[in-house]
C-alpha cells in the first residue's frame, strides 16, 4: 500500500510523494493519519525555506499537528489497541539532559520535534498516510472523537502552557492580541479558566468572528477601529493579563498600554528581533513572560477536546485532500479567510 507524504524539497517546492512505511518495532505503533493541521512554522518552511536561522537542508515531510487511528502495534505495547483514536505528541525530549532532569523536557537540549528542520537529518513529519511512532507519544481519545478535532491537541497544548505562565485567571480581564489559531485557542482557555472578560484584537473581521465563537466577550478590529481599545488604556490600563499572539510590535505596545500596573503579558507569538517600549514596561512594573511549547499539557489538551470541555470546532475553517496540498498551504497563508487549515488523509 502506497504511503503518500507531503514533502518540502526547497522554498515553494512542495510535492506529494511516497514515504517509507516501516512496521512498528518494540514499543511502537503504526498510526493511520486522518488529519493534520498546517501550522505557522509549516508555512515559514514552505514560503521562506526556513524559520529564522533554521534552514531546510534536505527534503522534509512537514506537519506536527496530527491525529488518526492506531493501525497496528509492535511487540510489548499495552494501553492501546488497533482502531483507537490517537493524537500524536510531536515532542521527543532526550530524557537525559539537565533540563529533562530538572522536569523541563520542553527545554530539552536535544529535542527532536516532528516535522522540524532544526537538526540534520531533519525530523520527518506527520503529513502522510501512515507513520510509525513510539506508543508513549500517543494520547488515546474516545472512539467517537473526530480525529480532525484531536489533531488540535498540539496547538491547544501550547495555549494551556501559556495559561500556566499567566497564573490564575478567575474573574480577570484578559486581552488576546491576534485571532489566529493560537489566539482563538487562548481565548477558549481563558474563558474555561474563569476569565470574566476576554477582549480579542485582530486586523481581520473573519478571524474575529471565529474568536467570538471561541468565547471572546468583545472583539476589536484595530485596522477599522483604531480607537477601539481607548477605554482599556484609561487610568493606566484596565487589563489584568494579556496573551500576545501576533508578535507584531504595534500589538505588543497596545497590549502594554492596556495592561494595568503590575499586569502580566504572556508573549506567545514569536518573530525576530522586535522593539519593545521598555519605559512603559518598567513604569508599570509589567511581568513580561515568554512561553515555549508544552510538556504534560499535551495529554490535558487531548482530554479537554475528548470531553468536549473546549470546543475546537470553530477554528477548523478549511480542509483539503493531500493532492491539493499547495492550495491548502496558500489558503492557510490567507489570514482574511482561514484560521486552521487541515489536510485530511
Amino acid at each position: 500500500m502506497t504511503n503518500r507524504a507531503i514533502r518540502l524539497h526547497a522554498r515553494n517546492d512542495l510535492r506529494l510523494e511516497t514515504a517509507p512505511d516501516p512496521a512498528p518495532g518494540p514499543g511502537e505503533v503504526r498510526v493511520a493519519v486522518r488529519a493534520g493541521g498546517i501550522c505557522g512554522s509549516d508555512l515559514h518552511y514552505w514560503a521562506d525555506g526556513g524559520i529564522g536561522t533554521i534552514r531546510v537542508r534536505e527534503p522534509i515531510i512537514l506537519g506536527h499537528e496530527f491525529a488518526g487511528h492506531v493501525e497496528s502495534l509492535g511487540p510489548g505495547v499495552t494501553g492501546l489497541a488497533a482502531g483507537d483514536v490517537v493524537a500524536v505528541n510531536p515532542s521527543q525530549p532526550c530524557g537525559a539532559c539537565r533540563f529533562c532532569d530538572e522536569g523541563q523536557p520542553h527545554h530539552c537540549l536535544h529535542m527532536r520535534f516532528t516535522g522540524s528542520a532544526m537538526f540534520l537529518p531533519h525530523e520527518q513529519g506527520g503529513f502522510r498516510d501512515r507513520i510509525t511512532v513510539a506508543a508513549g507519544r500517543c494520547a488515546r481519545l474516545s472512539p467517537g472523537t473526530d480525529p480532525a478535532r484531536a489533531a488540535c491537541a498540539e496547538p491547544l497544548a501550547v495555549c494551556l502552557h501559556a495559561a500556566a505562565q499567566a497564573g490564575d485567571m478567575a474573574g480577570k480581564r484578559v486581552l488576546v492580541t491576534g485571532a489566529g489559531p493560537i489566539g482563538a485557542l487562548c481565548t477558549a482557555v481563558a474563558r474555561a479558566r474563569g476569565a470574566a472578560e476576554v477582549i480579542v484584537t485582530d486586523l481581520q473581521d473573519a478571524t474575529l468572528a471565529i474568536a467570538a465563537r471561541m468565547g471572546a466577550t468583545h472583539t476589536v478590529n484595530v485596522a477599522s477601529e483604531p480607537q477601539g481599545l481607548t477605554a482599556e488604556e484609561a487610568e493606566k490600563g484596565r487589563i489584568d493579563i494579556a496573551f500576545e499572539c501576533s508578535a507584531a510590535a504595534p500589538a505588543i505596545e497596545t497590549a502594554l498600554r492596556c495592561l494595568r500596573p503590575r499586569g502580566t503579558l504572556v508573549q506567545v507569538g514569536v518573530a525576530g528581533t522586535t522593539p519593545l517600549p521598555l519605559n512603559l514596561m518598567v513604569a508599570k512594573e509589567i511581568a513580561f513572560l515568554g512561553t515555549h511549547r508544552f510538556g504534560p499539557e499535551f495529554a490535558e489538551a487531548a482530554r479537554l477536546i475528548d470531553e468536549g470541555l473546549i470546543d475546537v470546532g470553530p477554528i477548523l475553517t478549511h480542509a483539503f485532500a493531500p493532492e491539493d496540498c499547495e492550495a491548502a498551504f496558500a489558503t492557510a497563508q490567507d489570514r482574511s479567510q482561514a484560521v486552521k487549515v487541515q489536510i485530511r488523509f
